[in-house]
């Protein structure tokens, strides 16, 4: 019997939702994170005017985090555990209330970013997915999805202290 293929591995981002390198115009300096939430894009601020630009999935209504953060802390292949909150909104996460380890199948994907303000940790994070169906949408408990590809691209260039802005 042949393997069963992956159906995230196979799917295909929406091209608008592809990385890609756009004009930047906006006042952030370079080595910036931007994310606007209503257009579903992340922005590396680049010098010279550009930017990296990401597509993302990002929280539902009132879920998420907005204003400055900061990188306060990244990970790779991280655990999950998800919050009080989270599990009184969907009691089907109880099973999940002592963690899930790290890897392919883990919903915080290939890396993390974790966002801090004033330095506490938001428990909101820029994270991979292994749910690629939902970049361009609004679906997640708040936190910032990106394919694991781009999460792993974004990870290599934002060191701990990057500075976050979320519109």
């Amino acid at each position: 019997m042949a393997p069963v293929a992956d159906p995230a591995a196979a799917f295909q981002v929406d091209p608008i939702y592809r990385r890609q390198q756009v004009p930047y115009s906006g006042g952030e300096a370079p080595g910036s994170i931007v994310v606007d939430r209503n257009e579903r894009f992340l922005y590396f601020v680049e010098e010279g005017g550009t930017a990296t630009r990401y597509g993302v999935g990002v929280g539902r209504e009132g879920l998420t985090v907005t204003g400055r953060v900061k990188v306060g802390r990244k990970a790779e292949w991280p655990s999950w555990t998800p919050t009080q909150n989270m599990m009184r909104r969907d009691p089907r996460l109880l099973q999940f209330a002592g963690g899930v380890p790290g890897g392919p199948q883990n919903p915080l994907g290939a890396r993390a970013l974790y966002l801090y303000r004033d330095g506490r940790d938001t428990m909101f994070r820029l994270h991979g997915t292994n749910e690629p169906w939902s970049i361009g949408q609004a679906v997640s408990s708040g936190c910032i999805r990106l394919t694991n590809d781009d999460i792993t691209h974004l990870y290599d260039r934002t060191p701990v202290g990057t500075p976050v802005l979320i519109i």
